[in-house]
């Protein structure tokens, strides 16, 4: 199977877990890192890949196939419609950008280029969440009621001596809650509309620390979230899921998707329901799913290869994921407002 030539700008966290599976794989040829840290420079060297402070020159030189952006969500546009226009295929990190009108741009340039842009929502890769996907989508719920989610957890002091981390658009809604939003979307359909509240009255900071969010689905369903990166908790996707060995797995539910004929929670995957007569007087059976474990970023790696190669139809588009983004900043219109705000309007 050919080879794809791949460079990953943004040598962060989430960039040297791209940059890790990305080496010695089986499908693709990790031909350069961008970044202008000195820590960057001494991982390229070490493993024997190209090494660059500059996205042009980058392009130039390397001539990637495809190219995966991890930098700041503000320059993601930039960056992503410049590697578009140079003939490259790009997964970009989530947010898709941190404005509707760059989401546009970029995905406007995609189109106009022939090429594939895709957003790394890996949570959609995740073997937990593609087994909720066909229960739902198997009728066994019924018809989908309502959802309750949490995504609480503590940031250590450290993580906010970056000055954008304390600024509007830096806090849990943007960074974290869009993920938990994306998930809801991909198990429960579109967002009709939004209710929410925020507060920053833990750290003082410009920037939200805490949010309440209600969501009202096209279907009909209801949903409620609540978000916070100032609480001591296990209730989090990160460290329920066990996704990255960066978190101690916790056995919790984070998640709890309830419809007419069942419900399955998040991420252990327990299937309640009634096997006979139905009613709050009967009595309630549970499943309990197991899957092995799996690499959500591994698996959108490989569907990456089979996306370019026109084998597999992207499971997040940058369309797809500009309508996540949309959600997000109605949540933040709301808590401003202190009104219902449609998703789109």
């Amino acid at each position: 199977m050919q080879k794809l030539r791949l460079a990953v700008i943004g040598a962060g966290a989430i960039g040297r877990t791209h940059i890790a599976l990305a080496r010695d794989h089986a499908l693709f040829d990790l031909s350069a890192i961008v970044d202008n840290s000195e820590a960057a420079r001494g991982l390229a060297a070490q493993i024997g890949v190209g090494y660059h402070t500059d996205v042009a020159a980058m392009l130039a030189t390397e001539k990637p196939d495809v190219v995966i952006i991890a930098t700041p969500n503000a320059t993601h546009a930039d960056i992503g419609i410049q590697c578009l226009q140079a003939g490259a295929h790009v997964l970009v990190e989530k947010p898709i950008t941190d404005t509707l009108a760059d989401a546009r741009r970029l995905c406007d340039a995609a189109e106009a280029a022939g090429r594939h842009l895709l957003v790394g929502h890996q949570r959609r890769y995740n073997g937990i969440l593609r087994a909720a996907r066909g229960i739902v989508q198997s009728g066994r719920l019924g018809r989908l009621v309502s959802a309750t989610g949490m995504a609480t957890f503590l940031k250590p002091d450290p993580y906010f001596d970056m000055d954008w981390r304390r600024r509007k658009g830096g806090g849990p809604i943007l960074i974290n809650l869009i993920h938990d939003i994306d998930l809801l979307r991909f198990l429960m359909g579109e967002i009709d509309s939004v209710q929410a509240t925020s507060a920053n009255a833990v750290r003082g900071f410009e920037v939200e620390d805490t949010a309440a969010v209600i969501l009202r689905f096209t279907n009909g369903a209801l949903a409620t979230m609540t978000v916070s990166d100032s609480a001591t908790t296990p209730w989090n996707w990160d460290l329920a899921a066990g996704e990255s060995a960066h978190y101690p797995r916790q056995d919790v539910n984070t998640h709890f998707i309830s419809g007419t004929h069942g419900s399955v929670t998040l991420p252990r995957l327990e299937v309640w329901e009634y096997r006979s007569d139905r009613g709050w007087h009967q009595p309630l059976t549970q499943e309990r799913i197991a899957l092995h474990d799996t690499n959500p970023y591994a698996e959108q790696l490989r569907h990456l290869h089979a996306v370019v190669q026109g084998q597999e139809e992207p499971v997040c588009s940058g369309r797809d994921a500009m309508r996540s983004l949309q959600a997000v900043l109605a949540i933040h219109a709301a808590a401003a407002s202190g009104g219902t705000v449609r998703v789109g309007d």
